[in-house]
């Protein structure tokens, strides 16, 4: 439904937490800070997330533009990245049940066709919390490859 993300309407920090390596069976974890700012649009069927992401090498910008389809009931997620001003990522689309998000897309990672995962949890709390992670067995197993901590700014 339209309101599945008004849980992150507002302006939130962020912590992060990255593999270094992704699909190599990398165990070593970056962590860093970033902040980011979310608001309806689209009449409310829509929101943006727009992130300050400060990497260990140098910070940049990026949206999470969400869009809702009530016919289907579910939700698109692109991403844009300020440093491939002219891409977007393939969509992960998806929806919530129980105050839980599951969005999915097929895409790749440096070539290796990937199944992509999105998880959005803690909805329902001061503190909600985003994961990615990626499949290279069509979604037998899971490689967790980032985590976003939200905390009220």
């Amino acid at each position: 439904m339209t309101s599945d993300f008004d849980f992150e309407f507002g302006s939130w920090r962020v912590k992060h937490r990255r593999l270094k390596a992704r699909l190599v069976g990398c165990d070593e974890w970056e962590e860093f800070e970033g902040s980011c700012e979310t608001r309806p649009i689209l009449g409310g069927h829509g929101n943006v997330e727009d992130n300050v992401i400060h990497l260990p090498g140098g910070t940049y910008r990026a949206i999470a533009l969400r869009s809702y389809d009530p016919a289907q009931d579910s939700w698109a997620i692109w991403w844009l990245d300020a440093r491939s001003p002219h891409a977007l990522d393939v969509p992960v689309v998806g929806g919530f049940r129980d105050g839980i998000g599951h969005f999915h897309a097929d895409d790749s990672h440096e070539g290796q066709p990937v199944r992509l995962r999105f998880i959005w949890s803690q909805t329902d709390t001061a503190s909600p919390r985003w994961e990615q992670a990626m499949s290279v067995d069509g979604g037998e197993t899971w490689e967790l490859n980032w985590t976003m901590d939200f905390e009220r700014a």
